[in-house]
């Protein structure tokens, strides 16, 4: 079953600037208010709220993404368990929050394989639970060994390979769950969610409505809705290909040539990538080219979106008639972003993930330093765990300044330490780490220390 998250009591900051801040706990000192969200502690100055109320119950969001969000990597609860032993395993390999490797080591050898499974199972199920999706993957594939035909397992290696960037390698996987268990709409989901990250829009339409069919869920009827909005949109496009992308268009809008300029620009800024982020992906990337219309029929983003990334890349086109220097940019920025979620299996915070995009794009933060350094210095700024979550949700003048602080903030992190740090805290949140953990490990910065050294350092390069 697609989980629902159930919405808890909270404490709210509010902000000077109209932003506010649901957390789990609040205290205060004399110029600091410090709040915790789950496992991790943040800190803001207190010139910048204006007031706490105790005792509210926290609206429910999704996690950060790309823009728009990706459904790359649709979180999923186990189905019906298939496991005989669950309770007893778990208690022998993990321990004080951990897997305890010699102890699975130890099950993985004595003669039952349903006991292996279910050990390797359950860590990987940990695993995933702690987001560490590298090693969820090592742990389901030995799982896989020695039961492979559990529709199980075969859903969580499924959805595990897409959240790695694996999508093509998922779909055997995803469709031998859907024929092992014909009657399960979470295995028949599932492949949906496989079909339409591997750019099969059409075959994960139908399986979302024969799991629907067999169990109503508001999140599959959801992705069944925006796919139909893209099937109608694109029901006589046309398609190419290169070595890196799938082309979609619709033929009288665009010209053979503007066609094969954009997938040269494409190749080049994806060989672009490569060398600067030390990546490559592991699947064709898809790209759509909209009249504006379409463009806004199918994402439903806001009026200030140019360009959308969610999973697949969505240009709007209209009056274009070859890859202007403009577009160009459009392209290296969505482009980022199909790095960057791979990278960090989707965990990327999105202040980081819009930074990135724009640095590669080739804009610099002194466009905006002043306010900037002004913001800053008054504590009026968006505060960084707020930049965590989507953009979707701003207006235009919150989204221009949340895009300056993303802007600014990774470009001094790369100033300072370099794009292999940039690169290093992307894996670490593929591992599982918070982005506070991963910054500590790279740039020796919580929250709080990176803005204190960006606060000095736009007061030194731009004045307050």
């Amino acid at each position: 079953m697609l989980p629902l998250a159930l919405p808890a009591p909270a404490d709210v900051i509010h902000l000077k600037n109209g932003r506010t801040i649901w957390a789990d706990q609040v205290r205060e000192s004399k110029d600091r208010v410090e709040y915790d969200l789950g496992d991790d502690t943040y800190a803001i100055p207190k010139s910048s709220v204006e007031r706490v109320d105790a005792g509210g119950v926290a609206p429910t969001h999704g996690g950060a993404g790309t823009s728009g969000g990706s459904i790359n990597a649709p979180d999923i609860t186990p189905p019906a368990p298939s496991f005989h032993h669950e309770a007893d395993v778990a208690g022998k390999i993990i321990r004080d929050g951990k897997v305890d490797r010699d102890a699975l080591a130890s099950l993985a050898e004595a003669a039952n394989p349903e006991l292996a499974a279910t050990a390797y199972f359950l860590a990987g199920q940990h695993e995933s639970d702690h987001g560490n999706f590298p090693q969820a993957k090592r742990y389901y594939e030995s799982a896989l060994r020695f039961q492979p035909d559990n529709a199980t397992l075969l859903i969580y290696y499924a959805a595990t390979l897409m959240r790695t960037g694996h999508a093509s390698e998922a779909l055997s996987y995803a469709e031998h769950a859907a024929s092992i268990a014909p009657n399960s709409p979470d295995a028949i989901a599932m492949l949906g969610f496989v079909q339409y990250a591997s750019d099969h829009t059409p075959d994960a339409v139908r399986s979302w409505k024969k799991s629907l069919a067999l169990r109503p869920d508001p999140t599959v009827r959801q992705y069944l809705a925006r796919a139909e909005r893209e099937s109608t949109a694109e029901s006589d496009f046309s398609q190419r290909e290169s070595s890196h992308f799938n082309l979609h268009f619709e033929g009288k809008d665009t010209s053979e040539s503007f066609r094969r300029d954009l997938l040269a620009t494409l190749d080049s800024e994806y060989d672009d990538l490569v060398r600067d982020l030390g990546y490559s992906p592991h699947n064709n990337i898809a790209v759509t080219l909209y009249t504006q219309q379409a463009f806004f029929d199918v994402t439903r983003a806001p009026s200030w979106t140019g360009a959308i990334n969610d999973g697949k890349l969505r240009i709007p086109v209209s009056g274009v008639a070859s890859v202007t220097p403009e577009l160009a940019r459009v392209l290296k920025h969505e482009l980022t972003h199909s790095f960057v979620s791979q990278m960090s299996s989707n965990r990327c915070p999105t202040w980081l993930n819009e930074g990135i995009a724009q640095i590669e794009e080739g804009k610099s933060a002194s466009a905006y330093g002043h306010p900037l350094a002004q913001m800053f210095a008054a504590g009026n700024e968006i505060p960084f765990n707020v930049l965590e979550g989507s953009f979707m949700s701003f207006s235009s003048p919150e989204a221009t300044i949340a895009y300056a602080e993303s802007l600014a903030a990774t470009e001094y992190i790369r100033d300072a330490y370099g794009m292999s740090e940039i690169a290093r805290i992307l894996e670490l949140l593929s591992q599982g780490s918070s982005t506070e953990a991963a910054l500590r490990a790279t740039v020796h910065s919580d929250y709080r220390q990176l803005r204190d050294e960006m606060t000095w350092t736009l007061k030194d390069k731009y004045g307050e």
